[in-house]
């Protein structure tokens, strides 16, 4: 579950940018929507415990994250959230594979050297990525490049799945295929699922949305 009240924040001494209040149940999918300047990428930060708010209240996945310190926000990233970015930033030295098991490796999973092998053989199999398994990140295409960061993002099951922009640069077609990859996914993991985006073509296909008005002083520092 995701629930938002009352929150702002602000870069340095310039005006707090605020954002409406919301609730995702568990399972559910949300778009959070927004152009450019409106705050949504300060926002998906925000509840992803990367930025500290000024005010208000952000509980993710049962946990008001306001009562957590900095080590406690890593290993409940690591445990909790699931993150597929606008850019992979895959580790370039390691294979697709050791790229989809570090994260878990690092938030400590209970899964077993053997299942987690397992597990990640069976995403990149079912996400059409499986003969890149053992290959570098950059030996991929774009698009194989985001099959692999959702596979990275649910490797280690997480409770909620955020994903930045994932249709800015693809066409009608394209944009159907990896929403539907997405919600397949992470309604088989039983994931939340919240997608942050400007592409308003999403917009008809979600009941429950936050759209997020111009309210920004400062669009410089806040997409």
């Amino acid at each position: 579950m995701i629930e938002v009240n009352d929150l702002s924040f602000s870069y340095g001494g310039n005006a707090a940018i605020a954002f409406p209040n919301f609730k995702c149940n568990r399972g559910e999918k949300l778009l959070l929507l927004g152009d450019s300047g409106t705050g949504k990428t300060t926002l998906l930060h925000l509840l992803c415990g990367l930025l500290r708010p000024k005010s208000g209240s952000m509980n993710v996945a049962g946990v008001d994250l306001n009562s957590l310190n900095d080590r406690q926000l890593d290993k409940f990233r690591g445990r909790e959230l699931g993150i597929v970015f606008q850019q992979s930033h895959f580790v370039q030295s390691l294979t697709v594979a050791e790229n989809l098991s570090l994260p878990a490796l690092m938030s400590g999973t209970e899964m077993s050297a053997t299942e987690l092998k397992q597990r990640t053989h069976e995403l990149l199999e079912r996400l059409g990525v499986g003969h890149k398994s053992d290959v570098r990140p950059n030996d991929l295409s774009v698009g194989e490049q985001q099959r692999a960061s959702i596979a990275r993002a649910l490797v280690h099951e997480p409770s909620v799945v955020f994903v930045d922009e994932p249709t800015s640069a693809l066409d009608d077609k394209s944009t159907a295929s990896v929403i539907q990859l997405l919600e397949d996914e992470t309604e088989k993991a039983g994931a939340t699922l919240i997608i942050v985006t400007h592409d308003s073509r999403l917009k008809t296909r979600y009941k429950d949305r936050v759209e997020l008005s111009r309210l920004v002083h400062n669009p410089l520092n806040a997409s």
